[in-house]
């Protein structure tokens, strides 16, 4: 057998990453009309604020100029579910505020209460993210788990 890595002309990796982030769009589905989650379910979902599509207003920007994590748990309305795309309603220090967020944009889905993550590529990755806050978008906090389930999908790109 060949240890030699080999250029690939399938784009397996962006195959795989498109199927786990429709993963994502399913289990919003689940929920859509709804304006809570079942149980003790709750959703963290981190995304890049400036990538294309991602519509929400510049004060959050500004504030998370790279990454920003939004809790889905309570407290949300208008949940639309698209193929490409969902937008959700959430509440930022008492202002209510629509949010727009491609698939592509998501760079983390968790659900603690099942010990279920998924972690995602952003094409544009070439600098490390900026650290930054949590939105805290007027939720309770929640203990995280140690997150045994998480699948992270990495194929390591040469350069």
């Amino acid at each position: 057998m060949n240890d030699e890595v080999r250029d690939s002309l399938i784009p397996y990796d962006e195959i795989v990453q498109d199927a786990l982030r429709a993963v994502v769009g399913r289990v919003l589905r689940q929920i859509e009309g709804h304006e809570s989650l079942p149980g003790e379910h709750h959703f963290y979902i981190t995304f890049k604020t400036q990538a294309p599509g991602v519509a929400i207003p510049g004060h959050l920007i500004a504030k998370f100029p790279d990454e920003m994590t939004i809790v889905l748990q309570n407290r949300f309305w208008d949940l639309a579910v698209e193929d490409d795309h969902f937008s959700v309603g959430l509440s930022f220090n008492q202002t209510p505020t629509m949010l727009t967020i491609p698939y592509a944009a998501i760079t983390a889905f968790v659900d603690p209460s099942v010990d279920f993550g998924l972690q995602f590529q952003v094409s544009d990755e070439a600098e490390e993210p900026e650290p930054h806050d949590e939105a805290h978008n007027d939720r309770p906090e929640v203990a995280s788990e140690d997150g045994s389930n998480v699948v992270t999908v990495d194929f390591g790109k040469k350069k």
